[in-house]
């Protein structure tokens, strides 16, 4: 028989100390598995949120180009010339003060992946405020297949782009050429004379408006939009 001290010497030896932490181990075990499986899910839905969050405003981001192209032609902001037709009212569009004349001139650019020839048929000419000017641009393909293409525009300096009116232009139009073939696209516009009483508008003298032609299969962001209208 084992005597009382002997039997509690056995019952603390490491052997022992083992098998009684066994089960408060395996609770622990159990327990942080668990969390893991619920950090895991935790995670899994943190994920799904950021993906639609990201896809949302992925989503938005194309829908606000149109947007912006037309709040830009509505208001000029950031030298986008005005294509709002409740700007080309009658008392408008009546020649103002002869005295100054104002310079507009004609630039062209033209995207590498659309071999086409783009530039406008006068570099410059001179309008007053409020006096319509009509200028066309020539675009020829030079390419083996017919080509779509379409353009962008922008007015320098950006603060005069709130009174260059555009009665008509190609801007964000589509334009399918053959190969070889040519065309004349019209620009018929006119300076706001509200220009006139701007002070910022003082030392103004020349006006530059640009375009720059792009392969439409390669630009789907600028595909057309209709401007606002009366």
């Amino acid at each position: 028989m084992f005597s009382r001290a002997r039997l509690l010497q056995r019952a603390y030896t490491p052997v022992a100390l083992r098998y009684a932490q066994q089960p408060v181990a395996r609770r622990w075990l159990t327990q942080s598995s668990n969390a893991k499986q619920k950090k895991g899910g935790d995670n899994v839905s943190s994920g799904m949120y950021a993906t639609a969050i990201f896809l949302s405003m992925l989503g938005l981001s194309y829908a606000a180009v149109p947007l912006y192209r037309l709040f830009c032609a509505s208001t000029g902001y950031s030298g986008t010339p005005v294509t709002d037709a409740n700007r080309f009212s009658k008392e408008r569009l009546v020649p103002h003060n002869e005295q100054r004349r104002i310079r507009i001139t004609f630039e062209s650019n033209t995207s590498d992946a659309l071999p086409w020839s783009f530039k406008p048929e006068l570099r410059e000419i001179y309008v007053v405020p409020g006096e319509t000017a009509l200028t066309f641009y020539k675009a020829k393909s030079k390419a083996k297949e017919d080509i779509v293409g379409i353009a962008t525009y922008n007015v320098t300096p950006h603060r005069a782009g709130s009174y260059f009116n555009k009665i008509q232009c190609f801007c964000f139009e589509e334009q399918r050429l053959s190969p070889e073939e040519d065309v004349d696209m019209p620009v018929f516009f006119f300076i706001d004379p509200d220009f006139l009483d701007d002070p910022y508008m003082k030392d103004v003298t020349t006006i530059t408006l640009g375009y720059t032609l792009f392969n439409a299969k390669y630009a789907k962001h600028l595909s057309p939009v209709s401007p606002p209208t009366a």
